[in-house]
C-alpha cells in the first residue's frame, strides 16, 4: 500500500466545510481533555501521522537490534569505570548509579527520537530518552480524539486505522518492575513524581485517571511535599512504595540536594523508582557516541555494527583527538570547525532543545566560538541528517491550508527491548521539540486500504 496514496485520499476528502466542523470538534476536545502543553494546545493540525504496517514493522525490527547494542554498552559501563568515562557522568551521578534499583533494567520505560524517511527506509536516531519519556498519555488521548473527528470517520470507510496506544504498557511495566522489586509482598501504591508547576502536569492527570480506572492506587506528588520517615516515603498520609518518576534527576538533585527524602528512600530500598538512577548512563547524548565510535566496534557483533552504521548518525565526544569520519581519519576539532554545515553541537545532558547549535544556521565566527565554549563543557558533536517532511492540513484564519511540515518519529521502548507505540511531532523549524516551542504533536495510526 502506498502511504502517499493514503495521505492524498485523506486530503481529498477534507473539504472546507468538513475541515471546519472537524476543527471545531478538535478545539473543543483539546480543551475538555486537557490536551495542552502549558497554555498551548498540543495539536494544531487536522491529520494524524500515518504509517503502513510494513513501515511500522521495520521500525520495530531495527530498534530491537539497536537496543541490544545499548544494553551491551550499559552492562559494560556498570562494571567498568574506565569504559563508563565515555558517557561523561558527573561525580554525583557516579555515586547514584552505585545504588542497586532492585531490578535489572536501566530504563524499563524509554523513548527513542528519530527521523524516518519512510519511502527510502532511511531511519536515523538522534537521541535516546532513557530517563523520563514524556507524552504517552497525551498520545493515547489524542488518538481517541482523532477517532471521533468527522474527517476520520469518512476516511475510515476506505482505510482501516489501528491506533498505537501506550498507557497500558506503561502501567504493565510499572507493576511488573514493582513486583520484581518487592517479590509481590505488597500492593503497589503509586506516586507520579514531578514539580507541580511543570507544563506537562495535565498529562499526569490523564495518567492518574487511567490508573484509577484500572483499579490502581495513584497520586500526583511534588518532590518538595514528600517526607521520608520511619523507613517509609510519605506524601501526607499516603505511603508511596512505587514512583513513576517524571522529575529529572538533575533537577531533583540541584533543587533538593543528594540528601533529599526521595534519594534516601531509594538508597534504603524503601521505594521502587522507575526509571532508576542508572538510566542516566544511557540518557546521556554520549551514549550514541559510544555506539558509533570506532574504538568500540569490537563490542558489537556484525548485525549490531550494521544497525549502528545505518541508524546512528556519526557522533563523537567533543574533544581534541584523532578519530574517523565514515572510515576516513580526521583531527576532530579542526574537522568540526571546517565542516559546520554538516554538524550539530549538543549538550551531553539537557532537554527541550536547550544548548543545541545547528552549524548550518550560524556564521563561521559564531560556530568557532560555539565549538570553543562547548569544549569547556560536556558536549557531543553529531552529523546533520535529512529531515523528512509531509503535508498536513490546518485551519488558518478560517481557511483550510495544507503545508509541508518536518516531522520526527519517537517510538516508545519497553524493558529496553521492544517497541509498542509511537509519538510524532511536527514543526516548520529544524529543531523539532514541543518544549522548545515547536509545532504540534499528533498520534500515529497504522493504516491499510480496505
Amino acid at each position: 500500500m502506498s502511504l502517499y496514496e493514503a495521505i492524498q485520499t485523506y486530503h481529498d476528502l477534507l473539504t472546507d466545510s468538513l475541515a471546519e466542523v472537524s476543527q471545531e470538534l478538535l478545539e473543543e476536545q483539546l480543551r475538555t481533555r486537557g490536551l495542552y502543553f502549558g497554555d498551548r494546545p498540543l495539536c494544531t493540525v487536522l491529520r494524524p501521522r500515518f504509517l503502513t504496517h510494513t513501515q511500522y514493522r521495520f521500525l520495530q525490527q531495527r530498534i530491537k537490534v539497536l537496543m541490544r547494542a545499548f544494553e551491551k554498552a550499559y552492562r559494560i559501563a556498570i562494571v567498568d569505570k574506565p569504559f563508563r568515562s565515555q558517557f561523561g557522568l558527573l561525580d554525583w551521578e557516579e555515586e547514584l548509579i552505585q545504588v542497586d534499583p532492585g531490578f535489572r533494567y536501566a530504563a524499563p520505560l524509554s523513548r527513542l527520537d528519530a527521523f524516518f524517511l519512510t519511502e527510502s527506509e532511511e531511519l536515523r536516531f538522534t537521541e535516546y530518552n532513557a530517563e523520563v519519556p514524556a507524552a504517552p498519555a497525551y498520545n493515547d488521548v489524542l488518538s481517541e480524539l482523532f477517532f471521533v473527528l468527522p474527517i476520520m470517520r469518512k476516511f475510515a470507510r476506505q482505510y482501516e486505522l489501528r491506533p498505537l496506544p501506550v498507557r497500558h504498557n506503561v502501567m504493565h511495566t510499572l507493576w511488573e518492575v514493582y513486583y520484581h522489586w518487592a517479590g509481590r509482598q505488597d500492593r503497589p501504591r503509586l506516586a507520579i513524581l514531578d514539580w507541580s508547576e511543570v507544563p506537562t502536569y495535565s498529562e499526569f492527570l490523564l495518567f492518574k485517571d487511567y490508573f484509577e480506572r484500572q483499579g490502581k492506587e495513584c497520586i500526583i506528588a511534588d518532590p518538595r511535599e514528600v517526607e521520608y520517615r520511619d523507613g517509609r516515603l510519605m506524601a501526607g498520609d499516603y505511603h508511596i512504595n512505587l514512583i513513576y518518576k517524571r522529575v529529572l534527576i538533575d533537577e531533583l538533585v540541584n533543587r533538593m540536594g543528594l540528601d533529599n527524602p526521595i534519594i534516601r528512600a531509594v538508597r534504603d530500598g524503601a521505594v521502587c523508582m522507575v526509571n532508576p538512577f542508572r538510566c542516566k548512563i544511557l540518557y546521556k547524548k554520549a551514549s550514541l557516541a559510544v555506539l558509533s565510535d570506532e574504538r568500540n566496534e569490537h563490542l558489537f557483533n556484525k548485525i549490531e555494527r550494521e544497525a549502528i552504521a545505518r541508524h546512528i548518525p556519526w557522533t563523537r565526544w567533543l574533544e581534541e583527538r584523532h578519530s574517523t569520519f565514515h572510515g576516513q581519519p580526521i583531527d576532530l576539532i579542526p574537522f568540526v570547525i571546517k565542516y559546520k554545515d554538516r554538524l550539530v553541537l549538543k549538550p551531553n545532558d539537557d532537554y527541550g532543545g536547550r544548548g543545541i547549535v545547528l552549524g548550518w544556521k550560524v556564521g563561521e565566527s559564531e560556530w568557532e566560538e560555539s565549538v570553543r565554549r562547548a569544549q569547556q563543557l560536556p558536549y557531543v558533536v553529531q552529523e546533520r541528517i535529512l529531515l523528512p517532511t509531509e503535508p498536513y492540513p490546518s485551519m488558518v484564519e478560517g481557511k483550510l491550508q495544507i503545508t509541508d511540515r518536518m516531522l520526527d518519529t519517537a517510538p516508545y521502548v519497553f524493558y529496553g527491548n521492544f517497541v509498542d507505540g509511537c509519538l510524532t511531532r511536527l514543526s516548520t523549524q529544524d529543531l523539532l521539540n514541543v518544549t522548545a516551542g515547536g509545532g504540534s504533536t499528533v498520534p500515529t495510526f497504522v493504516v491499510e486500504k480496505r
